[in-house]
């Protein structure tokens, strides 16, 4: 009997193992958490300024985030030590039946810093509670950092141009990997928060989010917010030193698959 050519197994097993090599499994029985912290008031010791608008960001972080299946909580106004008894907490939970996790900070913030109500931290710090060492049940699963606050003072003046694993083998893994940080802005630059629509950054993300949460990659998804940010933004204060100044988002990722909200 005549049999048509062979496919060699390895190159169908391959072929599967690839398409899943490189994309997050959430098919667990929770997305995960998201914890939204949300500074606004500071100590008068601190020489920072009450933050208004960042109600409106905490609440479309919110939405989103509720929208796409997460378990989301608010806490409003942390010390340094709030700050970091929280994620610390959270790091300890038992995170096995979740897919990921999300935080996002909003805050005042310098190089490598956030502020709490009393002063400021490390974001090293509080990011490093979830490494692989100290949070076992979140290993391989993507961590998510989600920052807007200065990093600096700087101001971007722009330039013109006329151009525009998922099989059940043992497997050993950075403690620094499935991290991904979104900062508003790059190194050493001011970040612009509008005092009644809230930050252009969380502004342009969540519109983002819920537009194609469901169909892109997180990476593609930060792109085109990175690409929106960058060239539609300028800020309009009117003042000669602060007017018609550009913003760049800052992704640094270190995720070793796509992320897809959907499974």
């Amino acid at each position: 009997s005549s049999q048509g050519p062979a496919v060699p197994p390895k190159q169908v097993d391959a072929k599967q193992h690839d398409s899943h090599t490189y994309r997050y499994k959430m098919n667990y029985p929770h997305l995960g958490q998201c914890i939204i912290i949300n500074n606004k008031n500071f100590d008068k010791k601190t020489g920072m300024n009450i933050r208004n608008g960042t109600d409106v960001d905490a609440g479309n972080m919110m939405k989103v985030f509720k929208m796409l299946g997460y378990s989301v909580r608010v806490v409003n106004d942390q010390t340094c030590a709030q700050m970091e008894t929280c994620l610390q907490s959270i790091s300890r939970e038992d995170h096995s039946k979740a897919a990921s996790f999300v935080c996002v900070l909003l805050s005042h913030g310098d190089e490598g810093v956030l502020f709490g109500t009393d002063g400021c931290l490390e974001i090293k710090k509080l990011a490093g509670y979830f490494r692989g060492d100290r949070c076992r049940t979140l290993v391989g699963k993507p961590k998510l950092f989600f920052i807007q606050a200065c990093r600096g003072t700087s101001l971007d003046g722009g330039i013109e141009t006329d151009a525009l694993g998922d099989d059940n083998s043992s497997e050993k893994l950075p403690v620094e990997a499935d991290f991904l940080y979104a900062y508003s802005t790059a190194p050493g630059y001011y970040s612009w928060r509008n005092q009644v629509r809230g930050s252009i950054f969380i502004r342009r993300l969540c519109e983002m989010l819920d537009q194609h949460g469901r169909d892109l990659d997180l990476a593609r998804i930060l792109t085109r917010v990175s690409h929106w940010v960058a060239l539609r933004f300028e800020s309009d204060t009117g003042a000669w030193l602060s007017h018609g100044k550009k913003q760049m988002p800052c992704i640094i990722s270190r995720l070793t698959r796509d992320l897809y909200f959907s499974e």
